[in-house]
């Protein structure tokens, strides 16, 4: 009999201790992040300027990655939802981090002539790795208005009839 009461017992604390913890903890504040494989709305093309395009944001802003070998030079381009539009952003610089081999680098500002003073949708850098010919893949990111976006892009092999820059 005190068997079974003290199992009884037991039970009830197990069932006790493990009920009730609190509420879950909130979870972080998301940053604007997309990738072409998470984009809602399908798979982006070739950019206006031939780049690799991703989402910015959930759709509201688009990002084009564009290489000059010969120059050792990456430009980005702010682009529209429509991803052909120039969506120029109040920002001296974004980031470019390329996956292989790694680097990092600002992209400097270089407004477009049709940009409005002070801001820009077109970002150039030159580092040696881009130099180098292959399809590259990596993440850009930056602020538009104090939030933060980031986005992955991956070149992908042209088709043997288009030049790459």
């Amino acid at each position: 009999m005190k068997r079974f009461f003290a199992l009884i017992v037991c039970s009830a604390m197990l069932s006790v201790m493990s009920g009730c913890g609190g509420p879950p903890a909130p979870a972080p504040a998301p940053v604007a992040n997309s990738s072409p494989k998470e984009a809602a709305h399908g798979p982006h093309g070739e950019g206006p300027h031939g780049g690799a395009v991703t989402d910015w944001g959930g759709g509201a802003y688009h990002v084009e990655f564009t290489v000059d070998h010969d120059k050792k030079e990456a430009t980005v381009y702010i682009i529209g939802g429509d991803e052909k539009t120039p969506a120029p952003i109040k920002a001296t610089s974004i980031h470019l981090v390329i996956n292989d081999p790694m680097t990092e680098m600002d992209l400097a500002a270089q407004p477009l002539e049709t940009d409005p003073a002070g801001t820009s949708s077109r970002f150039v850098g030159t580092h040696a790795t881009i130099g180098i010919v292959k399809e590259f893949a990596g993440t850009i990111s930056g602020q538009i208005d104090g939030t933060p976006y980031t986005g992955d892009f991956k070149e992908e092999p042209h088709d043997a009839g288009h030049e790459k820059k």
